[in-house]
């Protein structure tokens, strides 16, 4: 079982930046592909960006360019660096691990593969 705690959350103005964290604690960190994924509002759960164990990473369309994810393995961390930020990323911003095989190589963009979610944290950007 890993525990995962998310981090950085905030109230910020369009155009800004934020650095969310989530700190793993439990299971071998290195051993989880990570995932951030967020909610807003009324809409399902989407998949914002993933980082296999070898730190290939995936985004979304919609933050390409503006969003980067990386991991410190020393520190059991998973960051999601925004830049940028729309009203339209307003959300709250999840964190989750996934341990299987394939995550050697590959972050899925599937909630459903995903076994270990924190609480989240709210993001909200004004216009």
């Amino acid at each position: 079982q890993v525990q995962l705690v998310e981090s950085g959350g905030g109230l910020v103005q369009a155009g800004d930046s934020l650095r969310l964290s989530c700190a793993a604690s439990g299971r071998t960190f290195s051993n989880y592909a990570m995932a951030w994924f967020r909610q807003a509002p009324g809409k399902e759960r989407e998949f914002v960006a993933g980082i296999s164990r070898s730190n290939n990473t995936y985004y979304t369309d919609s933050v390409k360019g503006r969003c980067t994810i990386s991991r410190d393995n020393a520190k059991n961390t998973v960051y999601l660096q925004m830049n940028s930020l729309k009203p339209e990323d307003t959300a709250v911003y999840y964190c989750a691990a996934d341990g299987a095989p394939y995550t050697s190589v590959y972050a899925s963009h599937r909630a459903n593969a995903y076994a270990h979610w924190g609480q989240g944290t709210q993001v909200t950007v004004s216009s």
